[in-house]
């Protein structure tokens, strides 16, 4: 198979096709005698099993798990996807969290979600998040976060409500929104009123949770079908 050939199969450049090879994420072709390269069916599959993971996982995960899979590290290759499949179980509990949460706060006024607990540093909030200090003072300044400030140290404060605005910007981030989206969303919630924008953000992130499901089932039969495609090449010689 010429590159031309499978790169029509895709819609891609032939260009893209010899840099998918050079990149190790599909194996080096065959050379004729000439030099001219020589795909096969293996090929073909590489291609189409990449194709198909990168709306499931991304494009950097997706080349770990071709550069796994093609030099025969099948254990690292699934490591990457295990991880792929845990982030969108935890992705979908934080949503159902979080839609359980604000259908509590439609008729709660802020004081009754008040928690006993000291409030949070910038250094354990940012921690609980899984997310670098610097990006929780990129939030204040965008207006997604107004924590106070502690009267004798200067230092923030995250107070229960302040935790609860963090996680849902965690969430909304994660899902594409832009910061100033997400401050009048949430200026909203503090301010009691209305919630609808914030359900419709959370079901844009409900239908990208979807999108990203049903794209790792796709995407898992086209790398079994590559990985059938490598033991039979493996086994012809």
């Amino acid at each position: 198979m010429r590159p031309v050939d499978l790169a029509r199969q895709h819609g891609l450049s032939t260009q893209a096709v010899r840099n998918y090879e050079d990149a190790g994420i599909i194996p080096p072709a065959h050379r004729s005698r000439t030099g001219y390269r020589d795909y096969t069916a293996t090929h073909a599959a590489g291609l189409a099993a990449y194709l198909a993971l990168v709306p499931a996982f991304g494009y950097s995960t997706s080349r770990h798990i071709m550069h796994a899979v093609t030099s025969g590290q099948l254990d690292e290759a699934l490591e990457y996807i295990d991880a792929g499949h845990a982030l969108l179980a935890r992705d979908r509990n934080t949503l159902r969290t979080v839609e359980a949460t604000l259908s509590r706060l439609g008729a709660a006024t802020p004081d009754a979600t008040a928690s006993t607990r000291a409030p949070y540093s910038i250094g354990e909030l940012a921690r609980r998040l899984g997310l670098n200090p610097a990006t929780l003072r990129t939030w204040e300044r965008a207006g997604v976060l107004t924590p106070q400030r502690d009267p004798r140290t200067g230092h923030r404060q995250y107070l229960a409500l302040d935790v609860r605005d963090a996680e849902l910007a965690h969430l909304l981030r994660r899902g594409g929104q832009p910061l100033g989206t997400i401050a009048t969303v949430l200026g909203q919630l503090r301010d009691a009123g209305s919630l609808k924008a914030l359900a419709r953000a959370l079901e844009e992130w409900r239908r990208d949770l979807r999108s990203r499901g049903t794209a790792q089932l796709y995407a898992a039969s086209q790398l079994s079908t590559y990985l059938d495609a490598l033991d039979r090449s493996a086994r012809t010689g």
